[in-house]
């Protein structure tokens, strides 16, 4: 345990009105809103990583809301009510953080989003294009949020766009609303965004434990002695249940990214496989995603890392489908963690007097962290 000064001790650790753990986009999402309810308030954010170390700087960078096959495959465990108020919040969600950084602060480009079906997937899509009216006429409630304005009649429509993929149906349900974005620049944005209102963001501290004493929160950390706080909120989705136990479990993404392809002709984001594998197209790269269906239990961890049976399965899919005809290099791989459970929808609630958390994002955080975040921060009355 390192010791402090009294100084730094005072600047950083001392007198915190409130306490976040978890500088991701949820976390910083609730920092930003209780700097604009409270605007004298000491705010510090706390980080176990030198980076955002969940899935903040390491998702795919799709600005989504769900294929057709995913939304089906959700009516299966939700209520069709509850499936609308889930794509509903993803929209706004994703609307929020556009009002928020402005589509240059992160490379927002809507170039539509496709869902890919392999030939011996012939069944399910014929599934997905015999329901795609009903899903049009469930959602069509929700396509009227600002910043996202109607370019056809229906949001998903069956496209023949040739992308010359391999072993795939010859046609593609299209969405007109999915964009994509730059993690990397998203992330900086709102972390600049945070520290030029005054908030402390402080990394490589791991927030081990807590405990409600005398109206404060007295919490531990494996770098320094306890401190008090008069609000702790946790904002670590998939790594939460190490702190609070919820109803979720951490699950790991793994994704692979090419050297840049020379005339590369694919451009937008694409779900293959019921949203198990997707990919698109970042600076003349392809970025693919996705594998957890081959190792589940495996895949269900907090440990960052990859495994050969998934990367290789990425690296087949590359070859035999996405790039079947173009020579390729990968690049680097990596691996994010979700939070993930038996209902999609995010758990955001007191966990004690003092205590808030905003967990279970399911691998949408991109599209609901930042009105997670803000609904974090409301928890706290005035």
């Amino acid at each position: 345990m390192k010791e402090l000064s009294y100084w730094e001790e005072q600047t950083w650790l001392g007198n915190i009105d409130h306490a976040i753990v978890g500088s991701g986009i949820v976390g910083i999402s609730c920092a930003l809103e209780l700097r604009r309810k409270y605007p004298d308030s000491k705010i510090v954010v706390f980080e176990r990583g030198l980076l955002p170390n969940g899935a903040s700087t390491k998702n795919a960078g799709f600005a989504c809301f769900g294929s057709v096959s995913e939304i089906l495959d959700d009516l299966k465990t939700h209520t069709e009510q509850e499936v609308i108020e889930l794509v509903k919040s993803r929209l706004e969600g994703l609307d929020l953080l556009r009002d928020t950084l402005g589509d240059e602060a992160m490379d927002f480009q809507l170039h539509g989003g496709y869902e890919v079906f392999r030939s011996e997937d012939k069944e399910l899509f014929e599934t997905c294009v015999s329901k795609l009216n009903y899903v049009n006429q469930l959602l069509e409630p929700v396509f009227s949020v600002k910043s996202l304005k109607k370019k056809e009649n229906e949001p998903f429509s069956l496209k023949n766009d040739t992308f010359l993929f391999k072993n795939t149906q010859n046609q593609l349900i299209f969405n007109q609303f999915e964009g994509q974005i730059n993690t990397g620049m998203m992330m900086s944005a709102l972390l600049r965004k945070a520290q030029k209102a005054g908030i402390n963001i402080t990394n490589n501290v791991e927030i081990e434990s807590f405990e409600g004493q005398n109206g404060q929160i007295l919490v531990k950390t494996a770098q320094f002695r306890p401190f008090e706080v008069k609000n702790l909120f946790i904002a670590t989705n998939g790594f939460a249940n190490q702190l609070i136990k919820e109803d979720l479990k951490p699950a790991r993404a793994q994704v692979v990214i090419t050297k840049p392809i020379s005339g590369l002709h694919i451009v937008g984001t694409f779900h293959l496989d019921k949203g198990f594998y997707y990919f698109r197209n970042i600076h003349n790269r392809i970025l693919l995603g996705g594998g957890r269906n081959l190792d589940f239990e495996g895949e269900q961890t907090s440990e960052l890392g990859t495994t050969e049976l998934i990367q290789n399965r990425l690296e087949e899919l590359l070859r035999t489908t996405i790039l079947p005809n173009t020579a390729f290099e990968i690049d680097s791989c990596w691996s994010g963690i979700m939070g993930i459970g038996p209902k999609k929808k995010p758990i955001v609630k007191m966990v004690q007097p003092g205590v808030y958390c905003a967990v279970r994002l399911g691998g949408m955080g991109v599209a609901l962290g930042s009105s997670v975040g803000k609904q974090l921060a409301n928890l706290v009355e005035s």
